[in-house]
């Protein structure tokens, strides 16, 4: 049986917005986020939206009552476009504040260097609403629907969350650090076995994952699974959507981000152990999947724990 070539140029399968609406983490976190916070959490894809819908998921009465009125709901679109606009632009967090003087964070999920996702913060005043201040927004969208919708985006504007400086920064950051923690788990997930698919899949799979550090890793997996390599190789594409070179190279890269947490390891220790062979190699396989140098991925990461 012939060994397959090691072809570590080949694309890695890239991960979609629908792949991380899957994680069951998301629901979990949207929970305890807005528990902590006092505000709300959404994913959403990376595009702007077409249309309003996506605000409806806002968890925000006084949002929720501001699209019932044409003026409002056009406002409401216009400020989501431009937060989404933005931070695809510059991926990094921003903040964008809309016509009735609410802000919102918003963080990029990015996956190899690709925004796949972004997290939207609940919006929350800056600073104490006044009378004043409710009438503007009032009169922006016309007086509203009637005299009860007026009454209810009152008490709603009022009971809107306040936040300080020092909360929108924690609240920033903790979205920064669940941005990063979705992008690997999603990765991770990428690589581990599932059910219900072919035993020698799964199999190859836990090999891999055993034995990531070999060299000789793909020779040994088709041996360990005695299947034939044509067969196998159209069986694990079929099963998992990506060559088994792409699987080891996620698996290994996966490998690598957990020892690069370790400040006491060299990078050619971590290359090594990892099963890359050369250093080279390492930095491009790397770099293409995660977006940035192995070095600058030790840095961010230090600096987040610094914090």
């Amino acid at each position: 049986m012939s060994t397959p070539t090691l072809n570590y140029n080949a694309g890695i399968r890239p991960l979609w917005f629908a792949d991380l609406k899957r994680l069951p983490v998301l629901d979990y976190y949207e929970e305890a986020f807005s528990k902590a916070t006092g505000v709300s959490l959404t994913v959403v894809p990376p595009d702007a939206p077409r249309q309003c819908s996506i605000l409806g998921r806002s968890k925000s009465a006084l949002c929720d009552l501001l699209l019932c009125t044409t003026a409002g709901s056009a406002a409401c679109l216009e400020t989501h476009i431009r937060a989404q606009r933005s931070v695809a632009e510059k991926l990094v967090a921003q903040r964008v504040h809309c016509f009735a003087g609410l802000t919102v964070v918003t963080v990029p999920v990015l996956i190899g260097g690709r925004h796949v996702a972004t997290l939207v913060s609940g919006r929350a005043f800056r600073r104490p609403p006044t009378e004043s201040d409710f009438l503007k927004v009032l009169n922006l969208v016309g007086g509203g629907v009637d005299k009860n919708w007026a009454e209810q985006a009152r008490q709603a504007y009022f009971e809107t969350p306040i936040l300080t400086e020092e909360r929108f920064e924690a609240i920033t950051y903790l979205l920064n650090v669940f941005a990063q923690y979705l992008a690997d788990y999603a990765a991770r997930c990428a690589t581990a076995w599932m059910d219900h698919e072919p035993s020698a899949v799964t199999a190859a799979k836990q090999f891999v994952q055993t034995h990531v550090e070999k060299p000789s890793v793909h020779k040994e997996v088709l041996q360990h699974v005695h299947v034939s390599q044509f067969y196998f190789c159209k069986l694990f594409k079929k099963a998992t959507g990506m060559t088994l070179t792409e699987y080891v190279a996620r698996v290994r890269v996966e490998k690598a981000k957990t020892l690069l947490v370790d400040p006491s390891l060299r990078i050619t220790d971590v290359v090594y152990t990892a099963g890359f062979g050369s250093i080279p190699r390492f930095n491009s396989v790397f770099r293409r999947y995660v977006g940035m140098a192995p070095r600058q991925y030790r840095a961010t990461l230090q600096s987040r724990i610094s914090l």
